[in-house]
């Protein structure tokens, strides 16, 4: 039996037609499920008893399980959900003074093998489908009461553009007014750099915003660390990226994880102010690593943090530092699933 939430309004309407039925119920059921968090259709008192019977028949409206959560000191929570085939996957509730944000994950593991994250190295299993990626959403507005969930960011464990058919699902059910009703400004997509899907994503019309995880300025170390270089190197991934912001008007936030000995020193802020100067919608968030003793990563020392952030403004880029949220509870992408399988 399918999951109701699998389906688009367009598509449940089209049901209900099918049905028997008005199609503009589906707008009753979506309010029901993702503004009210409805789990079951005897609670959605407004439709006929005949209508909730049929969807009764129909659909199901499951849930996940928490197999694990986790709160900071600084208020981040960190889920852990076990799926119906038992599989593990995770997602953050990040709240601050004015906003929380939901971090959602793709998949199950990740097949990118990139030398600094922990989602991987466990290797990969499956993507993740439409309704599980909104039930994962649903837990995280539940957690985030009495506050409204209001940024979500596809930056968990796996590739969102791997996964593209149902996270594009997804995110028209977050994005409309009839279901979490989030601007589109305010979802991120993050990517390791998937230029097929980058293209695509420019083309559907959706002002969402795009994440890189870049990590590295030239194609020899980052392919030494991140293998999707090698099949989408530098130069195509920032062309790429560049169409996307004029198509779009959108601003592109390149993710760049600062690995002692790796990518720290002064040639890689070189390389990068090279690579991203004169880019007006170009912003680089710079993301002190995680500890993660199975890769073998640290963050550089503090002093060359700042370093490195003050190169590159005085080359005129934009540049934030990211404040550690969650680093009591291993908050980092897989670290707590991780954890979880291991025991």
């Amino acid at each position: 039996m399918d999951d109701i939430k699998a389906l688009s309004l367009e598509t449940l309407q089209n049901k209900l037609v099918s049905f028997g039925y008005p199609g503009y119920h589906a707008r009753q059921i979506f309010n029901w499920i993702y503004k009210k968090g409805a789990v079951d259709f005897a609670q959605m008192s407004d439709l006929a008893q005949g209508l909730r019977d049929k969807l009764q028949e129909n659909f199901c409206i499951s849930g996940l399980e928490i197999a694990g959560q986790l709160k900071s000191r600084d208020g981040t929570k960190k889920m852990l959900f076990k799926l119906k085939d038992s599989s593990i996957v995770e997602a953050v509730m990040i709240p601050s003074r004015d906003r929380a944000t939901g971090c959602i994950s793709t998949q199950v593991g990740c097949k990118f093998g990139c030398r600094f994250c922990a989602s991987g190295i466990s290797g990969f299993k499956r993507n993740l489908t439409c309704f599980e990626i909104i039930e994962e959403i649903l837990a995280l507005k539940r957690e985030a009461l009495p506050d409204n969930l209001t940024h979500l960011v596809f930056m968990g464990t796996g590739e969102p553009l791997d996964n593209y058919e149902e996270v594009l699902k997804a995110i028209k059910i977050i994005n409309s007014p009839d279901g979490f009703n989030i601007g589109a400004r305010r979802i991120t997509v993050s990517t390791s750099g998937i230029i097929p899907g980058i293209q695509r994503l420019a083309g559907e019309g959706l002002q969402i915003e795009l994440s890189v995880s870049l990590h590295a300025a030239n194609d020899e170390l980052r392919s030494s660390f991140m293998p999707v270089n090698r099949k989408y190197p530098l130069k195509g991934l920032i062309s790429s990226c560049k169409e996307y912001s004029a198509k779009t008007n959108r601003q592109i936030t390149f993710e760049y994880i600062l690995i002692k000995g790796l990518n720290s020193d002064l040639r890689s802020a070189q390389d990068l102010a090279k690579l991203l100067g004169g880019w007006r919608l170009a912003k680089v968030n710079l993301i002190p690593s995680n500890p993660i003793a199975e890769l073998k990563v640290e963050a550089p020392d503090r002093r060359d943090i700042l370093l490195f952030k003050d190169y590159l403004e005085k080359r005129g880029l934009n540049v934030t530092l990211r404040k550690g949220r969650g680093e009591d509870i291993n908050a980092a992408c897989g670290q707590l699933r991780l954890g979880y399988e291991k025991k």
